[in-house]
């Protein structure tokens, strides 16, 4: 049986964040098939073709004659249930961009620190789900993408930030007009902050790349060194 070949920390590292990645990714092409389903069916861009159709039995009251609109039924129907799953996505696809964010960001700092972590790791939170960590990658000022990085940072603070604001309004027992209104546009903004998860993930992700060049060239060069001790030990003809 061949050996089974063990992977150097640095690539184990990157395949855990582009893991986290493809993640994201999955629920964000999920959800925006989801949102393209909803609309298929929005009574307001559709017309409902007008036949009916007539029913009898138990569904006839009083003896008199039941129709029905199946087409409209139909709409409702899955109106409801592309409904039901645009909000199921909606939600995954924002908890997985916040993992794959705060995730690629733990991996740059933990880099920094001189650490060699093979994976990204997460604490638990109460039900056993991964948590996020914190989002913010200090150091890289030097770096070509590093003002991209800060200004992706700063839209994905805004919006978390607007969520927090717009959830504590929304869980007072009292609000006032003007709180309401304060409530409405916070949430507005809280509304991308799975995409501005996923957009900084995506910078962080290269971050991690730019991070482990060191680490890599290490690598290289030990490999070109026993590559080149066993040539040298190889017998001459």
């Amino acid at each position: 049986m061949p050996e089974k070949k063990i992977q150097h920390w640095a690539e184990s590292l990157a395949d855990s964040v582009y893991a986290l990645y493809e993640t994201a990714n999955e629920y964000r092409t999920a959800h925006r098939a989801a949102e393209v389903a909803v609309t298929t069916v929005d009574f307001l861009r559709r017309m409902t073709h007008e036949g009916r159709i007539g029913l009898e039995g138990p569904t006839a009251g009083y003896g008199r004659a039941s129709t029905r609109s199946p087409h409209g039924q139909a709409l409702t129907v899955l109106h409801r249930l592309y409904g039901t799953v645009e909000s199921e996505t909606a939600g995954r696809y924002e908890e997985a961009a916040l993992l794959y964010a705060s995730g690629a960001a733990w991996a740059v700092r933990a880099v920094q620190r001189g650490e060699r972590p093979p994976v990204v790791v997460f604490r638990v939170d109460d039900h056993g789900d991964p948590a996020p960590h914190s989002m913010d990658v200090p150091g890289l000022d030097t770096w070509v993408d590093g003002p991209a990085l800060d200004a992706a940072y700063n839209t994905l603070r805004r919006c978390m930030d607007a969520a927090e604001y717009g959830e504590d309004l929304a869980d007072r027992d009292y609000v006032s007009d003007h709180e309401a209104g304060e409530m409405h546009r916070a949430l507005g903004e809280a509304g991308g902050l799975a995409d501005a998860a996923f957009a900084y993930g995506l910078l962080a992700q290269r971050a991690v790349s730019f991070s482990l060049i060191t680490a890599r060239r290490a690598r290289e060069s030990e490999l070109a060194q026993a590559h080149a001790a066993k040539q040298t030990d190889q017998p001459t003809p």
